[in-house]
């Protein structure tokens, strides 16, 4: 259940953790998963053993709808908005804003970004950011926050993610607090085409240094 002088009316119980890397570790990452996968899936076991590696702290969560999916291995559609955000402000006030950083694999990040400035952590990361559906226009929901963001950022992003990539996102207004890191011919997993010449693994890799860069400048 929520604790003593946690948001009111919380919606969600604090999940259980999956930890990588150094307990002692400067920085902690909390990461989410997006919308149809665990937080043990192959992308998400490469970041955060990749980043662990790096010698970073790093914590995976999952929301409850994907908590029940796993239970049951019934499919079930992600929770609403206040869930998400409840579960997050929980994984923060447990883990501690002062020496975390937030994010996750889409709407895991995107639901992150919208937590960042009032709970104060010190910086946040986004794997392939929904800026829209896809085939769809851009949604102002998911834009507006980005706008005015004070949370310095990392959003790394396949340049023809069906969600956001280089010709969408040239045109959005965004915070200078954000980063934009772009993987060469990835999709919104970062998977590349054969004949790009690079491999999904490459591009992977390319991120997670991209990240480590972002996190020891914090």
């Amino acid at each position: 259940m929520a604790r003593p002088g946690a948001h009111s009316q919380r919606l969600t119980m604090l999940p259980p953790f999956l930890f990588d890397g150094p307990k002692d570790a400067p920085l902690t990452i909390a990461l989410a998963h997006g919308a149809g996968a665990h937080m043990d899936s192959p992308f998400m076991n490469a970041f955060a053993e990749g980043l662990a590696r790096q010698g970073f702290r790093m914590a995976r969560f999952e929301f409850p709808y994907m908590r029940k999916r796993r239970e049951t291995g019934a499919k079930r559609p992600p929770d609403r908005a206040p869930v998400l955000l409840d579960t997050w402000r929980d994984v923060i006030d447990e883990l501690g804003a002062g020496t975390l950083v937030i994010g996750g694999k889409s709407m895991g990040g995107r639901i992150a970004s919208m937590v960042a400035d009032e709970t104060g952590v010190r910086g946040l990361v986004c794997l392939g950011y929904p800026f829209h559906g896809s085939g769809k226009p851009m949604n102002p929901d998911r834009l507006a926050h980005l706008e005015h963001l004070k949370t310095r950022a990392l959003f790394c992003q396949g340049t023809r993610d069906t969600l956001g990539s280089t010709e969408d996102v040239k045109d959005y207004t965004l915070s200078k607090s954000i980063t934009l890191h772009w993987l060469e011919d990835g999709d919104h997993g970062f998977k590349p085409r054969k004949a790009s010449g690079l491999s999904e693994a490459e591009n992977w890799q390319h991120a997670i240094q991209a990240i480590a860069g972002f996190l020891k400048a914090l």
